[in-house]
């Protein structure tokens, strides 16, 4: 993988970047456009980075140039064509050249945890679709539920900010997850009270089959299990960019259609089950922010031991 960055600098400092970047193998395609920016002023300095290198770079741009050097531009490269494979592309299955680039994944988690008026009514619309999934006991709807839910950018904000000690991250982070899940709990409350009204609930829920409830209001180890399990791929998928296995996350956690069995198990009187739910509400999201932010940590330690061996 590469990366193209873009930075606006001036006078001297311009000369420190441009000698910085040129020191390092892992640099190519180096432009220098005196003159050349505007807002701020100053001389655009682009370049290509490996990925391997793209660590390193950052981290000596930001310690030999702050707060002489303007935000950092961070564009991934689909594709370069004619570019010979580096020696580290070399080293069997095995390849040390895709080392994440933890300035990328982190802004990347602190972009999606923004908790616009989307997030909650993505919430609120999924929270919804799991209540029917519930009453017809379908488990195709429970999973389109969970596909749609947005909760998973805010759990893995408050995942990032335990592990770098970011109180306001984690402060806002959870409370947009007691907001909107509450927001979810609510309107599936309501609809269940409507429908309940109405006369209109299906009649194998009415006559008390409900596998779908049964097994989302059931917490045992076997949820724990599947929440660790995910917790993990989804902290993976994230760092090395892998979208699949991260809609997989989305759909092996019982967040949402816990949430949803909540307000319809209120709707319809049904306390043991209302309790049940929200044990398994707060297992899967504790579970997934606590191995979160110890899977992004071990990371951090396992790859800069490997950036330290010699290759």
């Amino acid at each position: 993988m590469t990366f193209h960055l873009r930075v606006v600098t001036a006078g001297a400092v311009t000369e420190r970047v441009v000698a910085l970047l040129a020191d390092e193998p892992g640099v190519s395609n180096l432009v220098v456009l005196r003159a050349a920016a505007r807002r701020p002023t100053g001389d655009a300095v682009q370049c290509d980075v490996r990925s391997s290198a793209a660590n390193s770079v950052l981290t000596r741009l930001k310690a030999a140039c702050e707060p002489d050097v303007g935000p950092i531009a961070i564009q991934v490269v689909d594709a370069v064509v004619g570019e010979r494979p580096g020696r580290a592309t070399r080293l069997g299955i095995v390849q040390r050249d895709i080392a994440p680039v933890w300035d990328v994944v982190d802004e990347r988690i602190r972009y999606e945890a923004v908790y616009a008026p989307s997030f909650y009514t993505l919430l609120s619309i999924a929270g919804l679709i799991g209540a029917v999934g519930i009453l017809i006991n379908s488990q195709i709807l429970i999973v389109g539920a969970m596909v749609v839910g947005p909760e998973y950018s805010a759990i893995m904000g408050v995942a990032l900010g335990v592990d770098r000690r970011d109180r306001r991250l984690v402060t806002t982070g959870l409370l947009a997850l007691a907001a909107g899940f509450l927001a979810a709990i609510i309107l599936t409350l309501a609809f269940g009270l409507v429908i309940r009204g109405a006369g209109e609930t299906p009649g194998a829920f009415s006559e008390g089959v409900r596998p779908v409830a049964a097994l989302i209001s059931s917490p045992d180890v076997f949820s724990v299990v599947v929440a660790v399990l995910a917790g993990i791929v989804g902290v993976v998928s994230l760092t090395e960019s892998r979208a699949g296995a991260l809609i997989g996350v989305f759909i092996s956690v019982t967040t949402i259609p816990a949430a949803a069995n909540i307000g319809l198990s209120i709707a319809y009187g049904d306390w043991v089950k209302a309790e049940g739910s929200i044990y398994q509400l707060l297992l899967n999201v504790v579970v997934l922010i606590v191995v979160g932010a110890l899977v992004m940590r071990l990371q951090r330690l396992i790859w800069r031991s490997r950036s330290a061996a010699p290759t």
